[in-house]
């Protein structure tokens, strides 16, 4: 996995924090095209060819931040023209997701290299172990025919010396259900019939070429007009802030939200659901149920394990629960859900409560924009009550023991959990599925609850994450504690 402290990471918090300072300033049209000359100035060192290039990428980010798809990129068109089109965007347009074709490095094929670590020894592992007999000794060393070479790995697990490694494209060997793949042009292109939106390209490639597209303009657009914007934000966005209870929601009005709610509050009516759910289902005899917190799972399900369908829960997610919660409150609100998930931006698209979602590197901009310091900020009253367990939902296992912990009979629950939606976990998934069918037996064994997180750690190692997830995991550890919440 990559870690979220890299350049890249870096240069798209910068181009957001700018973006989100100009627009309260109220001139982000007139300034954006300054942002690429303001990043790359005359005399800065290029990371590509040269500073021009690296200002047209820095452009192609800007859009994308802006919320645009980069397939009908016009390199004629102003920034300024791009701006305008944004504000004057009645909602997000999907798909969430798009390529930087510029800055894709058209990376070779994933294949396997000899590095000049071999000793060519006796033994040769590598030659024996190798079904398809490619590889040979030359000038004392192993060479792998490329042509013959089935990408096995088998030579790699063998060399005792560690001298042959696997050169992978970074976003084909993160994607868990084979999205992405090469053009003509050998540029990366996403098969958004394939895509579950877990972002896992996002983060891992190392060029900064797979963006989502932003929605912050559009919420401070309606900040800015004086509307009634409330902010719906995950318990993982509190640890992503070093923020104690009341602290987010202090920052939240502070940035301009009108009201704020914390998720867990939804997350709390969602495990109440899930469990009397999966009471019933196991009085009628079912074989198990999986969670459906997790958006990018549920579309995982739907287009590539559709064994498994049935066994989905039927309760809403978190974020649904507390957007109808802001609405009966105030029915004229905007709705903007907090957190590190790429899938909840399409989540959002379809769900009749919720108008916009915030990424964390978004409410991040906007907080140093509006120079405000989460740790620092004074509590407030929260708007709900909420449990310790619905806080317990932004880390793996979360789910799975709320939902236990809401049994009458805890004891019927045989629980396992998926921590991050890998190829394993997607082959693992395919598994049970395959049970249900009957393909495969049904033993003492099988879970009959399974909880399933895309990405490992959970949501606090979601894609659009600032911390650390074990740093965070150990924060939101003190976020539940220190909080006046039941252990249900």
């Amino acid at each position: 996995m990559l870690n979220i402290n890299n350049n890249t990471a870096r240069i798209k918090r910068d181009i957001l924090a700018r973006i989100a300072k100009l627009q309260f300033k109220g001139v982000l049209a007139k300034e954006a095209h300054h942002i690429p000359r303001d990043m790359k100035p005359k005399n800065a060192a290029p990371a590509r060819c040269c500073i021009y290039h690296d200002r047209e990428i820095i452009r192609m980010r800007i859009i994308a931040s802006l919320g645009f798809s980069l397939d009908d990129y016009d390199d004629e068109k102003n920034l300024s023209d791009y701006v305008n089109e944004a504000l004057k965007r009645e909602k997000p347009q999907p798909p969430m997701l798009t390529v930087l074709d510029d800055a894709c490095n058209s990376c070779v094929h994933s294949h396997y290299m000899v590095t000049n670590a071999c000793q060519a020894c006796i033994a040769r592992p590598c030659t024996t172990n190798c079904a398809k007999k490619c590889i040979k000794i030359k000038n004392g060393r192993a060479v792998i025919d490329g042509e013959a070479c089935v990408n096995c790995g088998l030579c790699m697990q063998n060399c005792p010396y560690h001298a042959i490694i696997k050169i992978p494209v970074p976003c084909e060997e993160a994607c868990p259900v084979g999205a992405i793949s090469k053009d003509e042009n050998r540029k990366e292109q996403i098969d958004f019939g394939k895509c579950i939106f877990c972002g896992n390209c996002m983060r891992e490639c190392p060029f900064g070429a797979m963006m989502d597209r932003g929605q912050i303009v559009d919420v401070i657009k309606h900040i800015l007009a004086g509307k009634k914007v409330s902010a719906m934000y995950a318990p993982a966005v509190a640890a992503q802030f070093r923020a104690m209870p009341g602290q987010i929601e202090g920052a939240l009005k502070s940035a301009g939200f009108y009201r704020v709610w914390e998720v867990a509050a939804g997350a709390g009516a969602a495990a109440d659901k899930e469990a009397l759910e999966f009471t019933e289902r196991m009085e009628n005899g079912e074989m198990m149920m999986t969670t459906s917190c997790c958006p990018a799972y549920v579309r995982a399900v739907k287009l590539h394990v559709p064994q498994l369908s049935s066994c989905v829960s039927g309760t809403r997610t978190p974020m649904h629960y507390t957007a109808e919660i802001a609405k009966k409150a105030d029915p004229d609100c905007v709705t903007v859900f907090i957190g590190p998930c790429l899938a909840k931006r399409q989540e959002g698209l379809e769900d009749e409560f919720v108008d916009y979602v915030l990424s964390v590197e978004e409410i991040s901009a906007i907080f140093s924009a509006k120079e405000i310091e989460v740790d620092k900020m004074k509590a407030v009253p929260q708007e709900l009550s909420v449990t310790a367990s619905g806080r317990n939902f932004g880390r793996t296992g979360g789910v799975a023991n709320a939902i236990r912990v809401r049994l009458e009979k805890p004891e019927i629950l045989k629980s396992a959990v998926i921590d991050g939606l890998d190829k394993a976990g997607v082959k693992q998934l395919k598994i049970y599925g395959e049970i249900k069918s009957g393909r495969l037996p049904h033993t003492s064994e099988t879970p009959n609850l399974i909880e399933v997180m895309t990405c490992e750690h959970g949501c606090i190692g979601g894609p659009s994450v600032i911390v650390n997830p074990k740093i965070a995991a150990g924060r939101l550890e003190k976020y539940i504690s220190a909080g006046n919440s039941d252990v249900n």
